[in-house]
């Protein structure tokens, strides 16, 4: 398994060129590999090249990268089929929506397309990793790797291991994070890992809180801002990941762990509403558009 000078495998893929899996590709390109972008058609194949470059120019602009982006572009290709990723990629990361099924087929599509040594990771937030990996034929290649938004900006990597992980993969993953400039914490498969498990019950929280008119979403995030220090108040920081994620993860955590992850009312409405956070300008917060996190 070859690497770049940068410590990073020479080639990566990534299934899935949504907002997550547009700021992995752009992330790895910056760190100088390859990277295969799988998309399930052409027109979406291109959609998500398009993300990635308006992501490179936003980083050329506010000085983050000195190469041109139409360089770093170069680097980048698209296919429409899980077949043609070649054999030599070092690491595969799905990036599809939070649906087992859809993880599943991806993965073991994947897994049957490169060699023995390659790495697959899934960047799931909150699914079990050991589920996904008993559908595979080479689980101890198998680990979470679960990126934030935006991928470029944050710092954190969870590395999320599965009983069957070989912990040969895991000091190799670990290495790579730290290649992307990046700090991996390393996490049992368990409900909602540790990152999603504490900031999923915050959120929701600071929902209930908005939903019995406590306060209002603005005076919530000041208050944890600014008290605790958090870089980013829970209202807000569900507007950048999504209504309908959080939505999503509150639900698969609530059957896992029970009543206490139990989705507010007021998310269900929001989410019923469209009004899912940034992606569409607004959640709890009314966002401008390219108005930045």
């Amino acid at each position: 398994m070859s690497s770049t000078d940068t410590g990073v495998p020479a080639t990566v893929a990534v299934i899935g060129g949504g907002t997550m899996g547009a700021g992995i590709v752009q992330q790895f390109l910056t760190s100088g590999a390859h990277v295969v972008l799988v998309e399930a058609a052409d027109a979406a194949a291109e959609e998500g090249r398009g993300r990635v470059a308006a992501g490179l120019e936003r980083a050329r602009v506010r000085g983050r990268i000195d190469t041109g982006s139409q360089t770093l572009l170069a680097r980048l290709s698209t296919v429409t089929d899980t077949a043609a990723i070649p054999a030599d990629t070092g690491l595969v990361v799905e990036a599809v929506p939070e649906r087992p099924d859809l993880k599943i087929a991806v993965l073991a599509a994947a897994e049957a397309a490169v060699g023995e040594e390659t790495v697959l990771a899934s960047n799931t937030s909150s699914l079990s990793v050991t589920d996904l990996a008993a559908a595979l034929r080479r689980p101890g290649r198998f680990l979470g790797i679960h990126f934030f938004n935006p991928v470029p900006a944050s710092k954190l990597v969870e590395i999320v291991t599965a009983p069957d992980t070989d912990a040969s993969v895991v000091a190799v993953v670990r290495g790579w994070v730290a290649a992307l400039g990046k700090t991996e914490i390393v996490v049992r498969d368990a409900p909602g890992f540790a990152t999603s498990r504490l900031g999923v019950a915050l959120g929701l929280e600071a929902i209930r809180m908005v939903e019995e008119e406590v306060a209002s979403p603005t005076d919530i995030d000041t208050a944890m801002e600014l008290g605790y220090r958090h870089p980013m108040g829970p209202l807000r920081l569900t507007d950048l990941v999504g209504l309908d994620v959080r939505l999503a993860i509150a639900e698969h955590l609530a059957e896992e762990l029970g009543d206490r992850f139990a989705p507010p009312d007021l998310l269900r409405r929001r989410v019923a509403e469209g009004r899912l956070g940034k992606k569409t300008g607004q959640g709890f917060h009314t966002w401008d558009e390219g108005e930045s996190a």
